[in-house]
């Protein structure tokens, strides 16, 4: 089977639109229905029912999605593997969420290089939603990224409840004039706790999409913002940033995201690695093996 038949069908199935899933693959909203055609011809069985509210999975449907997930999977291993580098036995690959890489992405590149050399690493740093299309799709073995949604074919597992907490260069730490704050985008969960807690604070001076970014302007430039407690803590210690007192702490938890048939033998590693590297930060919370 055409494996472009298994990525059309799961895409139909995370947007819920033919025209949606076009859109994403880059093709025709007619080239998708074409395929659709195609592998209900092969399975001889209808797989989805289009309405005003788009596309559903039939009973047929539902029991193709985890053949379909496995499929693709199957092939994007099987591609990456044989292009397995001279020297190496098998290559991972790994994704990381933007405000997540600094410094885990790092410390664990080092560990896996020392303790598992006999696997050769591709990373990449994204979104998270485009981080699970991967890992579902099987470009990618493993993600980490913060909130994850649960899908089909995939797990999740907790590996680190670090916390974002206020901090300042001013000798006098207290909270705040907007003027004076640097705004960290965090998600939509942060935003919507951090608005409860300072509404006073929506219209910050400095509004920074990347973590990094905000705590090299704030060294630089002076002020005050939410950062992880692991990133900051050397700061923090040396003394060039100070807590603010009494300030609510906001829970930003790391997660590793797998498919549920990875080959132990790669990701298992990776997984140990993460567990190990999280441990020299922030206590992690999960210590189990991959099944």
């Amino acid at each position: 089977m055409d494996i472009n038949l298994a990525r059309t069908f799961l895409a139909i199935v995370e947007t819920r639109s033919f025209q949606r899933a076009a859109e994403r693959l880059h093709v025709t909203q007619t080239s998708v229905s074409a395929r659709v055609r195609t592998l209900e011809e092969l399975l001889r069985r209808k797989l989805f029912v289009r309405n005003k509210a788009g596309a559903a999975l039939t009973r047929a449907g539902e029991q193709f999605l985890p053949h379909a997930t496995t499929l693709v999977q199957v092939w994007e291993r099987a591609r990456h593997q044989v292009a397995v580098p001279d020297g190496s036995q098998a290559v991972l690959a790994a994704g990381c969420e933007i405000s997540l890489w600094d410094p885990l992405l790092l410390r664990w590149l080092l560990w896996l290089r020392q303790t598992a050399p006999q696997l050769a690493i591709r990373t990449e740093v994204g979104f998270p939603h485009d981080l699970l299309d991967k890992v579902a799709a099987g470009v990618l073995d493993v993600a980490i990224v913060y909130a994850p949604q649960q899908r089909p074919g995939l797990r999740v597992e907790l590996l680190i409840e670090e916390k974002l907490v206020m901090v300042t260069t001013a000798k006098r730490p207290r909270v705040p004039r907007p003027a004076d704050y640097v705004y960290v985008d965090w998600g939509p969960e942060f935003a919507a706790q951090h608005g409860l807690a300072f509404p006073e604070l929506s219209n910050a001076a400095v509004k920074a999409g990347l973590g990094p970014l905000g705590r090299e302007y704030l060294l630089a430039a002076g002020g005050t913002g939410y950062f992880r407690l692991d990133v900051v803590r050397a700061h923090l210690e040396s003394g060039h940033l100070r807590r603010v007192p009494n300030t609510p702490e906001f829970l930003y938890p790391a997660y590793a995201v797998y498919a549920v048939g990875a080959d132990p033998a790669i990701v298992g590693p990776a997984l140990s690695g993460l567990r190990e590297v999280s441990a020299g930060g922030a206590r992690p919370l999960v210590s189990g093996k991959l099944t």
